[in-house]
């Protein structure tokens, strides 16, 4: 079985009390089964709070937000678990998180989350350098489209070069991997595999484009579920959009967490519009790593905040393809 992980991934370190964010900060901590019941099964003070806050609902277990935050979080930015039973005990989230593992069965990509404040800052800043890879014995025969999956692994490589590209700014890079997208799709979908033309593809693009609408977008994610005061906040104070080279590694990272996911449905545009108007609403509320570490936090820590994007990508008229392209290249 083939296992690949970015060049960065074992730099990661969690930041502790030094940590500008939290991951015990806002968001529910999902508690699998087998640590809710040693958590439920421990004497003494931490046992009787552990057992308080601990919640079931649609079949699993929770640990509710107290005050903003989990109640195991301590003043000094520590997990209460951790410093009374150690490391080990930390419930599967918690334990894991930032990590990320794609499991496909004959193959696992491993990765690291944008919505941690150090892991953001590693893939987005980390120089550039090839995913490290090795074999391990083991595997399972997989479930999914042998003949779909090489088209996505093929049309990855390409969408991965796009976006690297530095003959053509951010604002053309994302252009020309939205276009891309449709190329891509019709691939997927028992096209002929047809060469790229970036030049090409770029003048369509530009005859296409029509004035977007960055305020409808706003809107649009205004709407969705919402966790911190000051995402809402930034939500309603964008900026002229500031397509910074940030967007580049951060667009690579979307493409490599969503990309392949589409074996499941066939549907890869839908996600590929999700990578680009991502980018487009970081790009206008600063372009920045702390941005794109928040928006990452808001929505792709939230399945309904995703889902809804996906679905969007096809219904809403801010997800066009014409007035995307009219965001993306109005400074180009």
């Amino acid at each position: 079985m083939l296992i690949t992980k970015p060049a960065y991934y074992d730099a990661f370190h969690c930041l502790a009390g030094a940590c500008p964010d939290s991951c015990c900060q806002e968001w529910d901590v999902q508690v699998d089964p087998v640590s809710a019941a040693r958590y439920r099964a421990l004497p003494g003070a931490l046992g009787d709070r552990l057992r308080e806050v601990l919640q079931d609902g649609d079949g699993e277990t929770r640990m509710t937000i107290v005050d903003g935050r989990c109640p195991m979080w301590q003043p000094d930015g520590l997990c209460r678990i951790q410093a009374e039973l150690g490391e080990a005990d930390l419930c599967r989230t918690c334990r894991e998180y930032p990590r990320l593992r794609h499991d496909y069965g004959d193959f696992v990509e491993l990765g690291l989350e944008l919505s941690c404040p150090e892991a953001a800052r590693l893939i987005l800043t980390a120089p550039h350098a090839a995913p490290v890879a090795w074999e391990v014995p083991g595997g399972e025969t997989p479930d999914y489209d042998r003949e779909a999956m090489a088209v996505l692994k093929a049309t990855r490589e390409t969408m991965r070069s796009i976006l690297a590209d530095p003959v053509h700014s951010v604002g053309e890079a994302l252009a020309l991997g939205l276009l891309y997208g449709c190329q891509a799709q019709d691939e997927l979908d028992g096209g002929e595999p047809q060469p790229f033309d970036p030049e090409a593809a770029l003048a369509e693009a530009r005859s296409l484009a029509v004035p977007g609408d960055m305020g409808e977008l706003l809107e649009f994610f205004r709407r969705l579920e919402i966790l911190t005061p000051r995402w809402r906040e930034q939500l309603r104070a964008p900026s002229v959009p500031v397509f910074s080279d940030l967007l580049r590694p951060m667009a690579a990272y979307l493409v490599d967490r969503y990309w392949l996911q589409a074996v499941s449905d066939y549907d890869l545009y839908c996600r590929v519009k999700l990578v680009i108007v991502s980018c487009l609403l970081v790009a206008c509320l600063g372009g920045d790593v702390q941005t794109a570490q928040l928006f990452s936090k808001e929505i792709e820590n939230s399945a309904e905040n995703v889902d809804a994007i996906l679905d969007a990508a096809y219904t809403h008229p801010a997800f066009t393809d014409a007035r995307l392209l009219g965001l993306l290249l109005a400074r180009c």
